[in-house]
């Protein structure tokens, strides 16, 4: 996509006050590429309200920008379950979350994101979520996917960002352990029978699966 047709793209996006400012004060940081596009974000607020759902997990928060965008698509309703292990990061998002005035849906859970999902499990039992959205560890992504297809019900979504991953995944020169797991991953979910499944080249890539 050209830089014109990108800035066409922006100005058509729905992006709330709340988050242009997560999203400005993100690109200063240290891995300020990890917050998610804001398309990407209008998109994840559509999937919320499109299946109803009113309880969500996130692996993998950052400061905040998705938890936010999703949070504020479920209108006061439900919880949202925020995973990350970044102390500083976390720091922001939880000051974004009163300022967009989603914390009282959101919840944080501080820690390993795979011991947050069984905890998760063990509280609500298999099938109790509605969406599940992946944007941590890119070599653990199967491990999350397949807690996450446990997690949430039949009919709910799994969305997995990064898939494209800056293109590195059809350049045949890049070997690095995060592409190769990035290429294992999008190869074995497009043949996952588990979910209807889509590919879309929005930001850096989501996966939209549906659980059958």
């Amino acid at each position: 996509m050209s830089d014109d047709l990108y800035a066409y793209v922006l100005r058509h996006t729905r992006e709330p006050a709340v988050l242009r400012a997560l999203r400005e004060e993100t690109s200063a940081l240290r891995g300020a590429r990890m917050q998610v596009a804001p398309e990407q974000g209008a998109l994840l607020a559509l999937a919320v309200e499109m299946i109803g759902a009113r309880r969500v997990v996130e692996i993998g928060t950052y400061t905040g920008y998705s938890s936010i965008a999703m949070a504020l698509a479920m209108r006061g309703e439900g919880a949202l379950y925020a995973c990350d292990k970044s102390e500083e990061a976390l720091a922001t998002a939880r000051r974004y979350w009163a300022r967009a005035g989603v914390e009282g849906i959101v919840k944080e859970k501080f820690g390993d994101a795979k011991e947050s999902v069984r905890e998760l499990l063990d509280a609500h039992g298999a099938g109790s979520f509605d969406l599940g959205f992946i944007d941590a560890d890119k070599r653990a992504y199967r491990e999350y996917y397949e807690a996450l297809l446990e997690l949430v019900r039949p009919g709910g979504l799994i969305i997995v960002d990064n898939v494209l991953w800056y293109g590195k995944v059809a350049d045949a020169e890049v070997n690095d352990k995060q592409t190769e797991a990035i290429r294992a991953f999008n190869e074995f979910v497009a043949g996952d029978e588990r979910v209807s499944y889509s590919m879309i080249p929005v930001g850096d890539g989501l996966s939209f699966c549906r659980k059958r």
